[in-house]
């Protein structure tokens, strides 16, 4: 608008000159004042018409203001169309994700894991050896934990927010192996919708904390002390408060022990609550779940009540931080420790009788200076079982220790190595654990 209003004004000035330039008479006009007269009254004409056409063209960019060194770019563009023509209109879109590597040197006081073991790759309670035959440190190196995810967001007519995730990786893979090309299928993670303060589809339990979780190399790190589960959930959050129906699943043992029976025999799904507190000293959660056990077997059910509950936070100490989790309950097996436990055993009727156990880990985090870090972490777990009941043969207890140092060099890269020292125990006392050295090498994007 500013060139429009100068070019007016430029030809307004030549009118306005050019009528200046004309000599007037005192009594009359002479043909040639007439003639100048016609040709102001043509330039005012021009004047006019020109006015209107920069009115109606478009109005050319400012130029880009030049770039100071060390500030941050400019923010992105506003996506004024959808990118995919089926979405709805001002659909925004985004990804990222990360490329994750791990060299690790491990020894285990027992015999090693199979080639292509989960219990390889990071630390799973439940897979370290106890027993066997000693053997000779071993080399295990993978990017299996890479990720990516890909975000929708829309701001619909209505007012309301509509939002989705879906997220991959490849820590758990269902095919591949180390002989030639070292491919493994992607597994789901994530993949949920949200329609303002609702949640639909397979996301973190309500009953975790994931502001608690500490630093490690490892992709768990203390996973024996851990609430951790991914399930398909309905959950509502207002504010502090959140809840959720879960996905549920039973997990129990024989009478007298053996192999895990997993009952999928379950009629109502798990209920959830959460409130967290947030300030600037840190955050504090509360959870609890509230479940059913049930198995049916030979034309007969059993069912029992399970619940627990589990305090999470993460407190500042300028910058650094203490993270801890404490949970407890009975038939909560499922949740801690990757199933370290079982929710239940069977006693000699074919009954189900919920086990009782507590978890937890503590973690503090030391910021040495802007790009280097260190974490001191130690977990454990235990379970009160009934050897009448259980055998001699299951889990008894798990622990872990772990020290590790971070350096970022630049933003969105990290190089760590941690030393961790982990055992497992059976309710006979027999037990089994390993040393490992890891080091990591990760690109977020």
């Amino acid at each position: 608008m500013t060139i429009q209003r100068s070019n007016k004004r430029r030809l307004l000035a030549l009118a306005v000159a050019g009528a200046l330039m004309i000599p007037m008479g005192a009594h009359a006009q002479s043909e040639r004042e007439a003639a100048l007269e016609a040709r102001v009254a043509e330039l005012e004409r021009m004047v006019m018409e020109l006015a209107k056409q920069q009115a109606a063209a478009p109005v050319a960019p400012a130029p880009a203001a030049p770039a100071v060194p060390g500030a941050a770019p400019p923010p992105p563009p506003i996506q004024a169309v959808t990118i995919v023509p089926g979405a709805n209109p001002g659909t925004r879109f985004g990804f990222g994700g990360f490329i994750k590597s791990n060299f690790m040197q491990t020894d285990y006081d027992g015999a090693n894991p199979a080639a292509g073991s989960v219990g390889r790759d990071f630390y799973l309670p439940g897979a370290v050896p106890v027993g066997g035959q000693d053997e000779s440190a071993v080399f295990d190196a993978h990017a299996k934990q890479s990720r990516f995810w890909f975000t929708t967001d829309t701001a619909l007519d209505n007012g309301h927010v509509l939002s989705s995730r879906f997220e991959l990786d490849f820590a758990v893979p269902v095919s591949g192996d180390e002989r030639n090309t070292n491919t493994y299928n992607p597994v789901l993670r994530r993949a949920y919708l949200t329609y303002d303060k609702w949640l639909f589809g397979q996301e973190w339990s309500n009953f975790m904390d994931l502001a608690s979780l500490a630093e490690s190399t490892d992709f768990l790190g203390p996973g024996e002390g851990m609430v951790f589960v991914r399930q398909p959930q309905v959950r509502y959050t207002a504010g502090a408060w959140s809840f959720s129906l879960e996905n549920p699943e039973t997990t129990s043992l024989p009478f007298g022990g053996g192999a895990r029976i997993v009952t999928d025999d379950n009629t109502i799904p798990d209920f959830t609550a959460k409130y967290t507190h947030k300030g600037a000293w840190g955050q504090l959660s509360l959870a609890g779940v509230l479940r059913q056990l049930r198995y049916d077997n030979a034309g007969s059910s059993t069912t029992d009540s399970a619940f627990g509950l589990s305090l999470a936070g993460k407190v500042m100490f300028g910058a650094d931080d203490l993270r801890f989790l404490l949970t407890t309950g009975s038939g909560i097996g499922r949740y801690v420790g990757l199933n370290f436990f079982e929710d239940a055993v069977l006693d000699a009727g074919g009954d189900l009788d919920a086990l009782d156990m507590t978890a937890g880990y503590v973690s503090y985090r030391h910021v040495w200076a802007g790009s280097v870090r260190s974490n001191l972490t130690y977990g454990f777990a235990k379970v009160d079982n009934d050897p009448a009941l259980t055998g001699l043969s299951a889990n008894a207890k798990a622990n872990s220790l772990r020290a590790n140092l971070f350096w970022s060099p630049v933003p969105k890269l990290d190089f760590g190595v941690e030393l961790s020292t982990v055992e497992r125990e059976l309710e006979s006392g027999a037990d089994g654990g390993f040393n490992r050295l890891d080091f990591m090498a990760k690109y977020s994007f």
